[in-house]
């Protein structure tokens, strides 16, 4: 166990170790990196955590992060609104936005239907998703949840959902292994896994 000289030293340690991934060694160099900065550098570091902290929003239409109510990406008349790509959270648009090869649009779900950890449907955003399919000029819906049953069986939830409505109904390709993860695919793969998408209906 670790001697600390400052007080101050070992708040801040015990503070950056509640991060993913951060256990105290790291912390602690963390901590010492930071210390040996100027207090200009560190100023503006601890300010842009707070600043997204307390400023961020999500896209009141996909979900996604954002800075405004709409984001850059529902915004842009450059993107093909007639498809929509469900994901689970945001670092899945992350994933697909760096293959460039998909120019609509996305919907975050927050989640998946996990039975097992409490989460049902009413806990994600599948409803707006079921108005925006109704509402919006919508021609198809590309279900690129991970490939896990969870993910199946929130891919299947959404599909009993909007069968009946004049829409196509695809699933991205399985280049991505099944029990993988959209944000570990390579982009070549996750890129490829876009492009050759299926119905959905050939998966039931």
């Amino acid at each position: 166990m670790n001697t600390y000289s400052s007080k101050l030293l070992e708040e801040a340690v015990n503070e950056l170790s509640k991060l993913p991934g951060i256990g105290r060694k790291s912390a602690l160099r963390l901590a010492l990196h930071l210390l040996k900065r100027n207090s200009m550098e560190v100023e503006f570091f601890g300010n842009s955590i707070i600043q997204m902290r307390n400023n961020i929003k999500h896209c009141t239409k996909c979900y996604n992060i954002s800075d405004t109510d709409i984001c850059e990406i529902c915004a842009s008349k450059k993107r093909n609104s007639s498809i929509i790509c469900v994901v689970e959270d945001i670092r899945d648009v992350m994933a697909i936005e760096n293959t460039s090869q998909f120019t609509g649009l996305y919907h975050v779900l927050g989640g998946i239907i996990s039975p097992m950890d409490g989460i049902g449907p009413q806990d994600l955003h599948i409803d707006p998703l079921i108005e925006r399919v109704k509402n919006d000029d919508t021609n198809e819906v590309i279900m690129a949840l991970s490939t896990t049953i969870e993910g199946d069986t929130t891919n299947f939830y959404i599909y009993k959902k909007l069968k009946d409505l004049n829409i196509e109904i695809t699933t991205i390709a399985r280049g991505v292994s099944i029990g993988d993860e959209l944000e570990y695919a390579d982009e070549i793969t996750l890129g490829r896994s876009i492009l050759n998408r299926t119905p959905y209906s050939t998966k039931l």
